[in-house]
């Protein structure tokens, strides 16, 4: 069992998601591209310092999840139960992330990142770096056998599966669609057992 996190750790959370939140707030009301990080930090009551220490740019501000889904994925690989599959162990996490970003609470945030280019390239750049590390972590994982090479294919198709299925009319539907031709791949990448 963790133990609760202490008082510091709480207040830099709270710093952290007030940041976020009043960045949020005021690129909802003017655009990404209208406001400028001083802006933010006086809005938020930070100083500019402060608000590096909590988000490398103003682009992460918008991704605050960013790095908890990509422990998310890394952790549905390595923590799942011994001789539990590996895809549908992965299809059980991204139906959870789909469900939270498909949410009413995260359609202003995806309203923001449609209409400014700066952040579409960096949810790109944010994709292709989760497909790397969840890549790494099928690797390394002494269950597995497959190659590198099919490691990253699966990946990549994990990503794009929460990607597809978070702008489809039924996303959970689609979730389950995507992750047929995905445990299909996975299959194909096995290494061939030798006969007896």
């Amino acid at each position: 069992m963790t133990a609760p996190p202490g008082r510091r750790e709480r207040k830099k959370a709270a710093t952290r998601q007030k940041i976020a939140d009043t960045a949020l707030r005021l690129f909802e009301e003017r655009g990404f591209e209208a406001v400028g990080i001083r802006e933010i930090a006086a809005e938020a009551d930070v100083a500019v310092t402060t608000l590096f220490l909590h988000f490398a740019s103003k682009e992460a501000m918008v991704f605050e999840l960013d790095e908890d889904f990509e422990q998310r994925l890394v952790q549905a690989v390595t923590d799942r139960a011994p001789h539990e599959p590996l895809i549908p162990a992965l299809r059980r996490e991204i139906h959870a992330l789909v469900h939270h970003c498909t949410s009413a609470s995260a359609a202003p945030i995806w309203l923001i990142i449609g209409e400014s280019p700066a952040l579409r390239r960096y949810d790109e750049a944010m994709r292709l770096r989760h497909a790397e590390s969840l890549a790494t972590a099928i690797a390394a994982d002494p269950d597995l056998s497959q190659t590198a090479t099919a490691c990253r294919t699966i990946a990549r198709f994990v990503i794009d599966a929460y990607s597809l299925a978070r702008e489809a009319a039924d996303p959970q539907t689609a979730v389950d669609e995507i992750f047929q031709m995905i445990e299909a791949a996975w299959k194909v990448t096995a290494p061939a057992r030798p006969a007896r």
